[in-house]
């Protein structure tokens, strides 16, 4: 038995080493069609390398922003700063309560914000929270939050990429990575804002009547979030931020979702409180485009205003 045992333990380990092995020989010389359970893709969209390089820079700021593209697309820094106040946007591609968490772990008592406003897109409460957490395991620090965030979700290519940004990280082999501020018609702006070149949408599909599915596992990350800045004493503001009317009708429990967000917050459905063109004010069926912008965050300015979100005291 005790010989069992210790060929189990060494087959264990040679296994360990194999795989891992092979999965960093995979990920760094066969093209990603080859690779499909595992995407370490360092300043690959969203600009999000940049933006985490750029926190350092950043502290006891007045607001700061979290949630999904819809965020770090939806709220211009430049726009806040014409009222004297200093954002930083921490927002992530896809990123759900899960990234967030994470993310606050790291960042909030560096940033130590008066406000925080929290973009919470119904989508992302729906999500596995994959594809977000690849794109924080590629361009953020490697930790133990990075471990939890993998078992919570539990899913191959998180692991799979975890491994590989681990021996990344050991052998610095992205130091020196510096992302280009303009990639195509996105623009990198300070303080972690992406500005789309002028378009309007020209998409306008037809969506089928459907619901908003929120999974549990995102509502206690995002409730734990909630308890702990109730606890550092961190005003919060929910923002549902604009999609199409087209796409946002489509859903049939609205309702429900606003329902859910009052009871947990000072909540605000900018869908409900802006009249935009489905046309002229996105570049699709779900982010604004900047002129769309420069309507939401004055609408939101002068809505956290009248409420006195922006009192911080000296």
């Amino acid at each position: 038995m005790k010989k069992l045992l210790v060929r189990l333990i060494q087959f264990i380990c040679f296994a360990t080493v194999f795989y891992t092995a092979n999965l960093i020989v995979w990920e760094r010389y066969f093209p990603a069609i080859l690779t499909p359970n595992i995407n370490y893709e360092i300043g690959y969209y969203g600009h999000m390398n940049t933006r985490i390089k750029e926190i350092s820079s950043y502290h006891d700021v007045d607001i700061l922003i979290l949630g999904s593209s819809h965020a770090y697309r939806g709220f211009d820094p430049r726009i806040f700063a014409e009222q004297g106040l200093r954002v930083f946007n921490l927002g992530s591609s896809a990123q759900t309560p899960i990234q967030t968490r994470v993310l606050l772990d790291r960042y909030l008592d560096d940033l130590n914000p008066k406000l925080i406003l929290y973009e919470v897109y119904p989508g992302t409460f729906t999500s596995d929270g994959v594809e977000s957490a690849l794109d924080i395991l590629s361009n953020d620090e490697i930790d133990m939050h990075s471990v939890r965030m993998a078992l919570t979700i539990n899913n191959i290519k998180v692991y799979n990429t975890l491994i590989y940004a681990v021996f990344n990280d050991v052998f610095s082999l992205d130091r020196g990575f510096n992302e280009q501020r303009r990639k195509g018609s996105d623009t990198y702006i300070e303080g972690g804002y992406v500005e789309k070149t002028p378009a309007s949408n020209e998409e306008m599909p037809e969506f089928k009547p459907r619901k908003w599915n929120l999974e549990q596992y995102q509502l206690s990350a995002f409730e734990d979030i909630l308890v702990t800045l109730e606890e550092k004493e961190i005003a919060v503001v929910l923002i549902q931020a604009p999609i199409t009317a087209n796409r946002y009708h489509s859903y049939l429990n609205n309702s429900e979702i606003d329902k859910y967000f009052s009871k947990t917050g000072n909540y605000y459905n900018f869908n409900e409180m802006l009249s935009l063109s489905d046309h002229d004010h996105f570049y699709d069926s779900h982010h604004l485009n900047q002129a769309g912008v420069e309507l939401f965050n004055r609408k939101v300015l002068e809505t956290i205003n009248a409420n006195g979100f922006l009192d911080f005291d000296e």
